[in-house]
Parts: C-alpha cells; structure tokens; sequence
C-alpha cells in the first residue's frame, strides 16, 4: 500500500464514518458492516483518513485509484521542464564575427527553452596578455541577447578562462479571464457628437 492508505482487512479501528461508492456519507458504522458492504459491490474499503476520529474510510476500487493517481503524477512530471546549464565555450579570444554570431544564436535557442547559459572563453599562451579582448566579446555578447537574456553572473576570471552566466527573461503571463488591455484612443476612434 501507497502512501500508508490501509485497504480491507488493514483496517483496524472500529467504529469508522464511511463514504459509499456514489460518494454518498453513509454515517458511522462497524468495520465488518464496511467490508462487507465494499465485497457486495465487488469493490474495497480504503481509509482515506486515518487521523481523524472516527477515521473516514471509502467504498472504491483501490486499483483503479492508484492508476488514476500514477497517471496524473506523470502527466504533472511530463509537462515541467527543469532548467540546466548550458556551456557554450569559446576556445579563442580570436574568434571570428560569423562563428561568434553562431554561437550567440545557439545560446538565444537555448535561452528561449528556459535554460541558463554559461559562456567560456579560454586563453592560451600569451592571450592572458589580451582580457581587453575577452570582456569586448562578452560584452557583445550580453548587448546582442539583452532581449531574451538577464546577466545572471558577470564575466570573471577564473584561471586561463573567462566566464559569464546568462538566464533567461522571466516570461510575462497575460491577465487571466482574457481582457486586452484598453487601446488608446486616437483621433480616429473617438466619435464625434454634434
């Protein structure tokens, strides 16, 4: 048993307020009268309220409970989407404008799925000579995504590498109950009373 609900004979406590299968209060009866109402309909007899006194027990088929149950905590999991990070390096300050511009669009594909991206620019040899170069590329880049893009963490210097961290912008939800909000009137639109 799931979720430690007590079926049939698991059932203990006697007297218990039962609820029939038509969702009908019935009132306070004896266990055995219980069970032997729940065999009758060929269904069982769950405690559903163990804590209460008496505890309120129902008439229903526990194993199509329990799929029913399943079947709408994978449905809640299927439509959740967890955000991960997504790495996106750069191996040079060198790079050239179409492979970064490529880079950035892989980075907005990303950031409109609702995950964070993490750009890494590494240096080699005597590029440490060069950060002016770095923080050029990322400050393009945090100018070119500032539509889709919130700066989670600013570019720092870890090492040979440079990194920043981009989120994405928090989707603006419409007003419930599907009002528009109000045009302004113009001259057009306004009537004329003569």
């Amino acid at each position: 048993m799931e979720k430690g609900l007590r079926c049939n004979e698991q059932i203990r406590i006697s007297p218990i307020r039962l609820i029939d299968d038509q969702d009908q209060q019935v009132g306070i009866v004896d266990v055995r009268d219980a069970l032997d109402r729940a065999r009758q309909a060929g269904l069982d007899l769950v405690e559903v309220a163990p804590t209460s006194r008496p505890p309120v027990c129902r008439i229903m088929d526990y194993g199509k409970w329990k799929y029913s149950q399943r079947k709408k905590e994978q449905k809640s999991k299927s439509h959740r989407h967890e955000t991960e990070l997504k790495e996106i390096r750069i191996k040079t300050p060198k790079i050239g404008d179409h492979d970064l511009d490529i880079k950035i669009n892989r980075a907005r594909d990303f950031l409109s799925r609702g995950d964070r991206v993490q750009f890494t620019l590494r240096f080699r040899g005597r590029e440490l000579a060069h950060l002016d170069e770095g923080q050029k590329i990322f400050a393009h880049v945090k100018s070119t995504l500032a539509e889709v893009s919130k700066v989670d963490q600013d570019y720092r210097f870890e090492g040979r590498r440079m990194t920043m961290t981009l989120a994405p912008m928090a989707r603006k939800v419409e007003a419930k109950g599907g009002e528009k909000p109000a045009a302004p009137e113009g001259p057009a639109s306004s009537p004329t009373q003569s």
